[in-house]
């Protein structure tokens, strides 16, 4: 690409919008004010004023204000081109490592992290199709229909950090993972008729992992134990646990045994119900024959 074609591409990304720092999430704000104090230091080290900086990056004076003011968190590729830019050799671009810990709201880090440790990981879904299942296209046509209307910003960084959760999948040694979607879920064209295509071929696709299994429950299942919404059941290596439900305990996490019961005897019933993993396989080619 010539010098010409390179800054017209950075121009026109310059317009995309950033992340912006959550200040409520500590660590977050202490790593972003860091990494933009150390470009701001090689900046002025190198002698560039910031309008200087900004047209050799091909971004504007704002973002760059932003960022050194640990207000924005840059992507990857700014800072590369920072790093060249700055003549950093390569240290620049090594604070990436920092910056990518911290790229996503704390709530999903947090949820990623326990997700990154359990070594069984129970599932049910009724509401939608569960967030690590779902395509790239799926999860956005959900986020577009939300009210009050996330920003551009806020689902870039959603989509983001639920596409990087599926490195669940890609885990050794891997972990057991149950899954139980309501019918309805299913049946749902989110984002037309194409992209619920492509998601039911993505749930085929999954299933057949050895360590995941997906059942269907059927809307004409009478005796129904999950009308309290979302269930998850995490275990742990040394024996411990941790789950959540919609429609218990304030749908905060639990970690006392007695209340993990609960969810795990509502889980198992929901399983008991559902269709086997064999089942539920016939029944989502039959909806996808049916697409």
């Amino acid at each position: 690409m010539s010098v010409d074609g390179e800054a017209v591409r950075l121009g026109e990304e310059a317009d995309e919008p950033g992340w912006e720092v959550d200040p409520n999430d500590e660590w977050g704000v202490a790593v972003i004010a860091t990494v933009g104090r150390q470009l701001k230091l090689r900046r002025e080290a190198v002698g560039m004023r910031v309008a200087e900086f900004g047209t050799a990056m091909g971004y504007g004076d704002d973002l760059i204000y932003k960022i050194e003011g640990g207000k924005r968190i840059p992507r990857q590729e700014y800072l590369d081109k920072a790093d060249e830019v700055l003549r950093a050799d390569g240290l620049i671009s090594a604070t990436w490592e920092d910056v990518r810990k911290v790229r996503y709201p704390k709530k999903v880090r947090d949820l990623t992290m326990l997700e990154a440790q359990a070594v069984e990981i129970g599932l049910y879904s009724n509401h939608n199709v569960h967030g690590l299942l779902q395509t790239e296209d799926h999860m956005r046509a959900l986020f577009d229909v939300w009210l009050p209307a996330y920003s551009e910003e806020e689902t870039e960084r959603m989509v983001a950090a639920r596409l990087a959760r599926r490195a669940i999948f890609e885990r050794s040694p891997a972990p057991t993972l149950s899954f139980v979607q309501e019918e309805v879920t299913l049946r749902r064209p989110v984002g037309g008729r194409m992209v619920w295509r492509r998601q039911l071929e993505r749930l085929l696709e999954i299933r057949e992992l050895r360590n995941v299994s997906i059942q269907v429950l059927l809307t004409d299942s009478q005796d129904r134990f999950g009308t309290g919404g979302l269930i998850e059941v995490l275990k742990f290596p040394d024996g411990s646990a941790v789950g959540r439900s919609d429609g218990a305990f304030s749908g905060r996490p639990v970690t006392d045994p007695k209340q993990l019961r609960i969810l795990e005897l509502r889980y198992g019933m929901i399983r008991a119900q559902a269709l086997t993993p064999r089942e539920s396989r016939a029944f989502i080619e039959r909806l996808l024959g049916e697409s």
